[in-house]
């Protein structure tokens, strides 16, 4: 029987049930679903009170006091737009073994170093193995303060003994309140910890770094109000057979929430790597076919990356279709345009896609170039390795424009290429390259040919 007066509402989306149930019927989310006190409060009449600091024009506003802080870590302050601004929480997600604990260890040695204390909380570790990862990766200064707690009252303890320029507590799943009920990583606990930690930050504009887990998918884990009350989030990600490992910006208050920063992962602990285009391409002595290289825009950045495909006869009914680094979805598509419009017969084929050296591409603005790799591999023929193809291909084979482009060809033109194969109307054009507008599938194969 449903009890009188309670209600049961959803922890990641807030959705109320009259009855509990096991899944959350509007986000599909397991074991969400929490019993409340009363269903619906009455509501009273507010007075009005005094305001602690009057209204005033926003030109009269000073901004001086939120200016960002450099970190010293300058892959970071890219993404941040500047560094760590007073008051803000900053949530940094990542799958066990990215490199999460090791970039914030750098931030605080870098912190430590150049603009004041910094205190790293752990509630995973103990004080003694952060020291013994700090002493390997060279992060070990007088004003790095160190404390295994997990204990929400015990940081604010340790924030009033050591008074820090910035927090960071790994992680806040691990934290727990001693007001509210419920297991460390619970919904209710990771709710109530944010919201502490979100509010000291406020009052006393102290810049927090939470650590938070992901899940199987690759999400954020925990209620989805966690993303809401933070200020910035980042996603730290990277391949487990690669040394490189790239930081997303999902949401940003204070700066561009599409940047990306690089950073590779050695013996020695993290580096950025402020230059990461080199990184995506094969070197080989000569052309192989099946290659082709494209220019994709991470946020403001232009990164060259490369995507290679394979087409093979096989014996099999049904042919194999494998994706590396790409979007399934829009790779699907590409082969039928190929099939239809360049009259290239794969469906009896086997075909594998993929990126090099682990990058990740997901806009569109990559489809000229794994149509030219497919073309490339099918029919046996390299392309010029001198040569970039950029341009989103629709249904009907047309090659359609993408932003960006001046940026992306200069890029390419730095990097020594020469020519680029681009959408018509593409703007103006940086020199050092030269460009072959192409309209469709069909012009931008024999544009190829002739870029030698």
């Amino acid at each position: 029987m449903v009890k009188k007066g309670s209600t049961y509402r959803c922890g990641e989306c807030g959705y109320e049930a009259p009855k509990w149930v096991g899944r959350c019927p509007e986000c599909q989310a397991w074991g969400t679903i929490e019993e409340r006190g009363d269903a619906r409060p009455a509501i009273a009449r507010v007075a009005a009170g005094a305001p602690s600091a009057p209204a005033r024009p926003i030109g009269e506003v000073d901004v001086e006091t939120a200016r960002a802080k450099p970190t010293g870590v300058s892959e970071l302050d890219r993404v941040l737009g500047g560094g760590f601004v007073p008051g803000a929480v900053i949530l940094l997600a990542g799958e066990p073994g990215v490199g999460k604990s090791t970039l914030l260890l750098e931030v605080a040695y870098q912190w430590a170093a150049t603009a004041g204390r910094a205190l790293y909380v752990t509630g995973e570790e103990s004080a003694g193995q952060v020291r013994l990862r700090a002493e390997r990766t060279g992060n070990v200064h007088d004003e790095m303060f160190l404390a295994a707690e997990s204990d929400l009252s015990a940081i604010l303890g340790h924030v009033d003994a050591v008074k820090p320029g910035v927090l960071i507590v790994d992680s806040v799943q691990t934290m727990a309140s001693p007001q509210v009920e419920g297991a460390p990583g619970g919904v209710t606990q990771v709710r109530a910890v944010t919201s502490g930690l979100v509010a000291l930050a406020k009052e006393r504009g102290l810049p927090i770094v939470l650590v938070g887990h992901v899940t199987k998918d690759g999400s954020v884990a925990g209620p989805r109000v966690l993303e809401h009350l933070v200020d910035v989030v980042l996603q730290f990600e990277g391949d487990k057979h690669s040394t490189l490992r790239m930081l997303r910006g999902i949401k940003n208050r204070f700066g561009a929430a599409d940047e990306i920063g690089c950073f590779e992962l050695v013996e020695e602990g993290i580096v950025g790597v402020p230059d990461p285009s080199g990184l995506f391409l094969s070197h080989t002595a000569e052309p192989v076919a099946g290659t082709a290289v494209t220019v994709t825009m991470e946020g403001k950045r232009p990164l060259l990356g490369e995507v290679q495909a394979l087409v093979s006869a096989t014996q099999s009914p049904q042919p194999r279709r494998a994706v590396s680094g790409l979007d399934s979805a829009r790779v699907a598509m590409v082969l039928a345009v190929v099939e239809k419009r360049a009259n290239i017969k794969v469906g009896d084929k086997d075909v594998y896609v993929a990126t090099v050296g682990g990058m990740k591409i997901t806009e569109p603005g990559i489809d000229l170039a794994v149509v030219l790799a497919l073309i490339s591999s099918a029919r046996d023929t390299p392309l010029s390795p001198k040569l970039v193809a950029m341009g989103e291909v629709g249904l009907s084979g047309e090659v359609r424009r993408v932003p960006s482009v001046g940026r992306r060809l200069a890029e390419a033109a730095r990097l020594g290429f020469t020519y680029a194969l681009v959408p018509p109307d593409s703007g103006k054009i940086p020199p050092g390259i030269r460009v072959l507008e192409v309209s469709d599938v069909g012009s931008a194969l024999n544009a190829a040919k002739h870029a030698r």
